[in-house]
């Protein structure tokens, strides 16, 4: 597929989707709807995609399709194949997001959690997950809104805008911002770690599962 200059790290380039989607876009779609999706696409889905290869291509830190790969089926596992910004639980209010976490915890369904962090705080705002990778704790968006530009702690809301998220992903997973590890200390020259890639967002969760969706975004990408 035909190559653009990635932005060196680091360095935030606005990123325009028209502009930027470079890559045979007819057949990446053709390709992604057989796998890693059901046989058909949305209108959501592919907006979703296109913003993510773009954002990708103005924000990545090497041109390097594995990458993208793999930041497309991080977002495809996290919002649960819509590609598009979501509330923990995929709960269509804040409100809602916060009800539904309340009774999860109440029921002892979250026995990991120490302290709730989707109660309203003394500014009455709530940290639960909000994105393409669903950041929480007011301290992720402290670090994310820091990383991006964008005031996530002021409104954190704006992790559900479409532009917002896939910066949030990419700078995140480019930066080892999530969890220390980055993108390129699992996808370099000499290596390609499809299932250790996953401690990139979150530890072992569904690692091979993610690995999978990683590889057929790869082989779509061509």
């Amino acid at each position: 597929m035909p190559r653009t200059p990635a932005a060196p790290a680091g360095k935030n380039r606005d990123f325009d989707e028209e502009s930027e989607m470079t890559y045979d876009d007819q057949r990446f779609f053709k390709a992604v709807r057989r796998d890693p999706f059901p046989g058909r696409l949305t209108a959501g889905q592919v907006s979703g995609m296109a913003a993510l290869v773009a954002g990708w291509r103005a924000l990545g830190d090497a041109d390097d399709p594995r990458r993208l790969a793999y930041c497309l089926a991080t977002a495809f596992h996290e919002t649960g194949g819509r590609m598009q910004p979501v509330r923990e639980t995929f709960a269509p209010s804040d409100a809602a997001a916060i009800a539904r976490l309340e009774r999860a915890y109440a029921s002892g369904l979250l026995p990991q959690v120490r302290r709730p962090y989707w109660r309203l705080d003394a500014d009455g705002k709530s940290w639960f997950g909000r994105g393409l990778v669903q950041i929480t704790h007011r301290r992720n968006y402290e670090k994310l809104a820091e990383a991006t530009g964008v005031d996530l702690v002021g409104e954190p809301g704006r992790a559900m805008e479409l532009d917002v998220a896939v910066r949030i992903l990419v700078i995140g997973m480019r930066d080892g911002l999530f969890s220390g590890m980055r993108l390129a200390d699992a996808f370099d020259g000499r290596q390609a770690d499809w299932t250790g890639a996953r401690r990139i967002v979150n530890g072992r969760d569904r690692a091979a599962l993610v690995a999978g969706y990683g590889r057929a975004f790869l082989a779509a990408l061509g």
